[in-house]
Formats: structure tokens, C-alpha cells, sequence
């Protein structure tokens, strides 16, 4: 004889999985629903590529940096393969310039350089290549003190040095090379003071030999700089600390006649003054 209960539809067994199986199913949907209420809002959709690259200049403006960059990463994509899209690689790399981030900087001037190396605005990369170099310093101590490019780590200034004169020997008629022109001459100027900074060191610390060789070297690589006064009158003063006196005569007779009204031979070697925060 069959068993009653197994007809009826309050069946234990059955009962239990129909009521555990509802709430189960609602509870999968609520969570698919949230998932994707919390999927991030792409603000730009729909925007033109003009649009973005406006609202990116106006964000840098704004000195909201990060904004600017991440929107001109949209718009390069967005514009792949056309003149706005290599506009934005460029200022991409202007925006880390102002936001004072060197080598994401330089970073991106590198990938223009090698992705367009025939772009008519390689002028305009080389210059921007420059600056970045050519502004870079030692950190906060370097801002506060002032700190000029002859005291400071000469590699950057080599660097930048490099890219201007490739900026005025390739594109010899850009609206940037005459600006580039005064920057090499600057840091002609400051790697030749740089130069005579170490030589001035070796000669308070009597290592005069040394002294003479990094005088030497400003001589022979810096022809014409400020700087170069100084070299001469190092030089002499080592040689005299040495006894070489013929070759102190002789570097003598060359300031006489190179630089009649110094004041290095009357009154000696200038003060020079430390930056305020270095106290050690």
C-alpha cells in the first residue's frame, strides 16, 4: 500500500528545497544587481576627442595634474593614429614637467621620440626634453637655498645640454631655438663654474695637484666662461703652494694679460657664502 504521505505536496524532503531554493535565487540577483551599480562611471563617454583635450588643458590649468594626465591618456587612445593623439603624448609629458615629476617627464618624451621620430613637433619634444633637464634640482633643500645649476649633479645638465644642441642643429629656424641657445650658453657657463667649484675644493683641502687638473679641465673644455678667471687664479696659487714657481710666473702672466683688472690677483680668493640650511 503506497504510502500517503509521499502524495502530499507538504512532503518534508521537497518542502525544504523549495523554500531554501527562493531566497537563494533572490539573493544571486540582489548581488548581480549591486555588482554592477558599483561599476565605475566613464565621465567622458560620448565626450569628442576635442572636448577631452580641452578639458584636459583646462584641468593642468587648474593644477590638477593627475586629472589632466588620465584624461589624455583617454583621448590617446581615442585618437590613435591621428595628429591630436601624438598632441596629447606631448602633453602628457608637459603635464609631469609642471607637476615637477622629471622622469615620468622624460619617460614620456622618449616613447613620442621612438613611436614618432619623423613628427614635425620633434622640435617642440627636443625643447621640452631640455627643460626637464635643465629644471632639475637636488629636492626641497635645493629649492629653498636657491641652489644654482653650477653646485648641482652635472648629469641632468649634460643631458639637457645635449638636447638643446640637437633642438638648434636640427631645426636651426624653430621658434625654440633661439631660447635654447641661451640655455646652452648658461650651462656652458655653469658646468665650467662647476669645474672650479671641485678645483676651489681640493685647493682648500692641499690636494693641488688635483686642484690644477680640475682648473685644467675647465680651461680646456670651457673656453670663454666666466668661470674661467677663477680657474687661472687656482691654478697659480697651487703652483705657488708647490713651488713650481715658473709655472706660477707663467699662469700669472696669462691673468695679467687675459684679465688685466682682476680683483683675484689684488685681493685673493671671494667668500663664498654656504646655503642657510647647511649647517654641518
Amino acid at each position: 500500500m503506497p504510502n500517503p504521505l509521499s502524495r502530499c505536496k507538504g512532503a518534508p524532503v521537497k518542502l525544504t528545497f523549495r523554500l531554501s531554493a527562493v531566497p537563494w535565487c533572490v539573493l544571486l540577483s540582489a548581488l548581480a544587481l549591486g555588482a554592477c551599480s558599483t561599476k565605475p562611471v566613464d565621465e567622458t563617454a560620448g565626450w569628442s576627442p576635442n572636448r577631452i583635450y580641452s578639458e584636459a588643458t583646462e584641468e593642468r590649468a587648474a593644477g590638477n595634474f593627475e586629472k589632466s594626465v588620465t584624461l589624455l591618456e583617454k583621448l590617446e587612445g581615442r585618437a590613435a593614429g591621428t595628429p591630436l593623439a601624438q598632441q596629447a603624448q606631448l602633453d602628457k609629458a608637459y603635464t609631469h614637467y609642471k607637476a615637477g615629476e622629471p622622469p615620468q617627464a622624460l619617460a614620456a618624451i622618449d616613447r613620442f621620440q621612438k613611436l614618432h621620430p619623423a613628427s614635425p613637433a620633434m622640435d617642440y619634444a627636443l625643447y621640452l626634453k631640455g627643460l626637464v633637464n635643465f629644471n632639475d634640482n637636488l629636492g626641497i633643500f635645493g629649492s629653498l637655498a636657491r641652489q644654482d645649476l653650477s653646485e648641482r649633479d652635472q648629469k641632468a645638465a649634460k643631458e639637457s645640454f645635449e638636447s638643446f644642441r640637437e633642438l638648434v642643429t636640427r631645426f636651426p629656424d624653430s621658434r625654440y631655438t633661439p631660447d635654447a641657445r641661451s640655455r646652452m650658453t648658461y650651462i656652458v657657463n655653469s658646468l665650467a663654474q662647476y669645474e672650479v667649484h671641485v678645483a676651489r675644493y681640493y685647493h682648500s683641502r692641499g690636494a693641488y695637484v688635483a686642484a690644477i687638473n680640475r682648473a685644467q679641465t675647465a680651461l680646456t673644455d670651457y673656453t670663454d666662461a666666466p668661470a674661467l678667471e677663477e680657474a687661472l687664479f687656482i691654478m697659480l696659487r697651487s703652483y705657488e703652494a708647490l713651488g713650481m714657481t715658473q709655472l706660477r710666473d707663467d699662469t700669472r702672466r696669462v691673468m695679467q694679460a687675459s684679465y688685466p683688472q682682476s680683483e683675484y690677483l689684488s685681493k685673493g680668493f671671494k667668500s663664498v657664502d654656504s646655503p642657510w640650511w647647511k649647517v654641518w
